[in-house]
């Protein structure tokens, strides 16, 4: 089934104000409805639905106006909703005409949503945001041909993995899914494992690391014995071995893994997709998520710093290595083609297409340096503020979204939404500068 898509009606009701006659039409956020091409995000989103029987879904224009101001005001689904409800100009944004005093919606509707666009269908958000910008004089369509690439990572939110700690919770997860499913384990090892873990910190606090290598051991044992419990009970049993499958084969993946190992390891229990990337930083020398690669314009517009394009990494690969990907997604997204890439010289034996080979440029490179291009060089650090303001800001500090699909959508909303952002700040500043042209213009022409 489709959504009903919501179209200005014009009604009035006799005991209801409209919203446009309450609030102040030239408020950022009420331009900035009348700016967006709602009919174009309805197209993109309303891909996904088929013509069928059932309950229609909630309307386009009111789920990508909900993403849009969580993503801008940094709200969780649960303090949006209560904003909403509280604020007239949100509700504008999200095509209402008059004043709704209660939830119209569920907030387990945003996480469906978000589930059913997937990261292919959200970059509209993206794009929409470059076409308001190219529409109000913010941004200069020339100015999306040369661009600044970088990588950062998006934290998963998650604790700080240690081996005691995965191996300690491992077990309590096997022992609660145990104890649900009415499975009787010789032990459960709640008290003991408890204190084993306790020791095992203080001692590595204590820098006591071989009375910590014991407790350590004893962990691996509990768990060890805890597996093998569960392995024989659910031997006879389908309908049981399917249930812990999953479990089981996380567990035996954190029993059996070391710090020297190569390859994936799980570093979460509930997010096993998380990994370890290291970007040398002195202050964080290990961050866990997924690396996320973010596009900027070289040149500053009028109305800031835009976000071009972003997309999730799986895999950590090397940051040359994401350019065959990376630069035929922008030119996707933005509709121009690149002229010249700017990166850091973590991009040094890049993979990019053939056809740009000469077009690429990495910090420090000798060769093909004009001085125009080493004066454009030095506007490579631009990205980095911009990579602040996403984590800061946006909700890409800290991803709460499940398994990879959430990295990558919470990705492209945050770069939806810093772009927002920009553009609510550039339609305030463009009032004020018509507000002071008119008032010029009545002190010259008083009479």
């Amino acid at each position: 089934m489709r959504p009903k898509e919501r179209r200005e009606t014009g009604k009035q009701d006799l005991f209801r104000s409209r919203l446009d006659q309450i609030i102040d039409l030239n408020h950022a956020l009420a331009r900035l409805a009348r700016a967006i091409d709602w009919r174009f995000l309805e197209e993109r989103f309303g891909a996904v639905y088929t013509d069928g029987p059932g309950q229609p879904p909630l309307p386009t224009r009111l789920m990508a106006g909900l993403a849009i101001l969580k993503h801008t005001y940094d709200l969780s689904d649960e303090a949006l909703c209560e904003r909403w409800v509280e604020n007239p100009y949100y509700q504008y944004l999200c095509g209402e005409e008059f004043f709704q005093h209660r939830l119209i919606f569920d907030r387990s509707s945003l996480t469906r949503w978000r589930q059913r666009m997937g990261e292919e269908k959200l970059l509209a958000l993206i794009q929409e945001s470059l076409s308001v910008a190219t529409k109000t004089g913010a941004l200069k369509p020339s100015d999306l041909s040369r661009v600044i690439v970088d990588t950062t990572v998006q934290p998963k939110n998650v604790m700080f993995p240690t081996d005691a700690k995965l191996l300690n919770r491992a077990r309590e997860i096997l022992v609660r899914l145990a104890k649900k499913n009415g499975l009787g384990l010789r032990q459960s090892y709640a008290r003991v494992g408890k204190f084993a873990l306790i020791k095992q910190q203080r001692y590595a606090h204590a820098k006591q690391f071989k009375r910590a290598n014991r407790s350590l051991k004893k962990l691996k044992t509990y768990l060890g014995r805890v597996i093998r419990d569960i392995g024989r009970r659910i031997a006879d049993d389908d309908a049981m071995k399917e249930a812990f499958v999953k479990p089981l084969s996380l567990a035996r993946r954190v029993l059996t893994q070391n710090h020297k190992q190569r390859g994936p390891k799980v570093y979460s229990l509930h997010a096993p997709e998380v990994e370890c990337i290291g970007k040398g930083k002195a202050h964080r020398p290990y961050e866990f998520g997924v690396k996320v690669s973010v596009a900027t314009p070289l040149k500053h517009s009028k109305g800031g710093q835009f976000v071009t394009h972003v997309a999730a990494l799986p895999g950590n690969p090397y940051d040359g290595h994401t350019l065959a990907k990376v630069i035929p997604e922008a030119e996707v997204l933005i509709g121009n083609v690149i002229e010249r890439l700017i990166a850091d010289a973590g991009y040094r034996g890049h993979n990019a297409p053939p056809d740009y080979k000469f077009r690429i440029f990495t910090s420090g490179q000798k060769r093909r340096v004009t001085p125009q291009i080493k004066r454009e060089m030095r506007r490579r650090s631009a990205v980095e503020p911009v990579i602040g303001h996403l984590k800061q800001e946006n909700r890409m500090g800290r991803n709460y979204l499940a398994h990879r699909a959430g990295d990558a959508a919470n990705a492209v909303l945050a770069a939806a939404g810093y772009n927002f952002r920009l553009l609510i700040r550039w339609l305030r500043l463009l009032l004020r500068q018509i507000l002071r042209l008119l008032s010029a213009k009545t002190q010259l022409n008083p009479a």
